[in-house]
């Protein structure tokens, strides 16, 4: 399983990425997956780690319902709610666009394996090979990098003051609708 590395002069480098970060644009990208699933409208998905038990159900929900209509949701997939909806996700045929806040793991985890095989799941990180510890900057700079990707955000919940929080102000800037289930 061999990465592809997009530079941010090729051809296939979203001009996104250029457009909404500038200077803070990756300037390479490791791909493992379908690349064409980045030409598709894409809704990204977040939620605060911390989320009141009433909206994890309509989270849920809310997967279930992008999942049978095909919409392509791209994200960390890194929060429980995240993970949850991932889950969800994976049991449809919509295409996925996971990407991890470090560089791409070494092997793809063995749910994740028909869907790449069927073309439908994209591993892309704008981090550089051996970027292999979490942290909570390279969340911050992934959820950045997820936001710019996308048509269209969710957040499922936003801690006030938090992470989640500034990112909707950058989605504001940069004129992409979002939607927001709660705010605490």
């Amino acid at each position: 399983m061999t990465a592809l590395t997009l530079s941010s002069d090729d051809a296939g480098y979203p001009p996104r990425l250029r457009e909404r970060l500038g200077d803070d644009a990756p300037a390479q990208l490791s791909a493992l997956g379908n690349l064409d699933l980045l030409s598709l409208p894409k809704t990204a998905i977040f939620c605060s780690a911390r989320c009141p038990g009433r909206v994890i159900l309509t989270a849920y929900d809310q997967a279930a319902r992008w999942r049978d209509t095909g919409r392509c949701i791209i994200g960390g997939f890194h929060s429980p709610v995240e993970k949850e909806c991932l889950r969800i996700l994976l049991r449809g045929s919509q295409p996925i666009i996971i990407c991890p806040a470090r560089s791409l793991p070494q092997r793809i985890p063995a749910e994740w394996r028909q869907p790449w095989a069927d073309g439908r799941l994209l591993l892309l990180s704008g981090f550089r090979a051996g970027e292999n510890r979490i942290t909570a900057e390279l969340a911050i700079r992934r959820n950045e990098f997820v936001a710019s990707l996308a048509d269209e955000v969710y957040f499922a919940h936003i801690t006030p003051g938090g992470h989640a929080e500034r990112l909707a102000h950058r989605l504001i800037d940069w004129r992409v609708p979002f939607s927001t289930l709660e705010r605490a």
